[in-house]
């Protein structure tokens, strides 16, 4: 999978160095990945979270952190939509939440 702006994962590697190898480590293996369907994509990442709105949660870092990714099957194209600690996470509507695109183009 072609995971858009990869600069999106530096910038939480750099907000988040506790976890920057984790997330490095999800992101390797994620764009080598090709899921047409939610069912593949949970069949790998059996501790994801399959959501509305064509989004997935991940735990990165042994569940200190979530990673809020739209996946579109169709395209094979995700984007990372939010990146946070567990306690952030419980703060948002993983549904609606927006990607700040400010963040990157710093």
């Amino acid at each position: 999978m072609n995971i858009v702006k990869r600069l999106t994962v530096e910038y939480y590697q750099k907000v988040f160095p506790e976890a920057a190898t984790a997330l490095e480590d999800w992101y390797d293996q994620f764009k080598r990945s090709n899921f047409k369907t939610p069912q593949e994509l949970k069949a790998v990442y059996d501790n994801s979270s399959i959501v509305g709105n064509r989004r997935v949660v991940f735990n990165i870092h042994g569940n200190k952190y979530r990673l809020v990714v739209k996946v579109r099957y169709e395209f094979s194209i995700p984007y990372i939509i939010w990146f946070g600690t567990h306690k952030q996470y419980d703060e948002i509507d993983v549904e609606t939440v927006s990607f700040d695109n400010k963040l990157i183009d710093k």
